[in-house]
């Protein structure tokens, strides 16, 4: 898991500055204030997780186990989940269609799997010490 959460927190991380000057800069001009504090917020999420993806790939080496690998699932599968869903949230109310329950529903799940990340790693390096 090491080098794909590596390739994976670095695909993100770059994703998600091109994401964040795509929502300065054209998104602007179509979106109001609450939905452009929406996209941020996807944006910011997924800057954090694609960062504790590099983490955890760093410290897959030194502590290497169970729990670390997963804790980078339960990254990605966050970001997916979380930013995702605000992602898709923005653009439906851009576009004016309703939003489906299910994509309400993703995105604290979305949060349930960065909390559960972060516990992961936590327990993964406490198994070292």
């Amino acid at each position: 898991m090491h080098k794909g959460a590596i390739k994976a927190g670095a695909i993100l991380a770059a994703l998600s500055i091109v994401l964040g000057a795509f929502g300065a800069h054209a998104l602007k001009e179509i979106l109001d204030a609450e939905q452009l504090q929406v996209f941020d917020t996807a944006v910011r999420y997924q800057m954090y997780h694609a960062l504790a993806l590099l983490i955890v790939g760093i410290l897959h080496k030194e502590f290497f186990n169970k729990q670390i690998d997963l804790a980078g699932v339960f990254f990605i599968a966050g970001i997916l989940l979380f930013s995702g869903s605000l992602y898709t949230i923005c653009y439906l109310q851009y576009q004016q269609t309703a939003i489906p329950a299910l994509i309400g529903i993703m995105t604290p799940l979305g949060g349930i799997c960065f909390i559960i990340g972060w516990i992961l790693l936590l327990i993964g390096v406490a198994k070292k010490v």
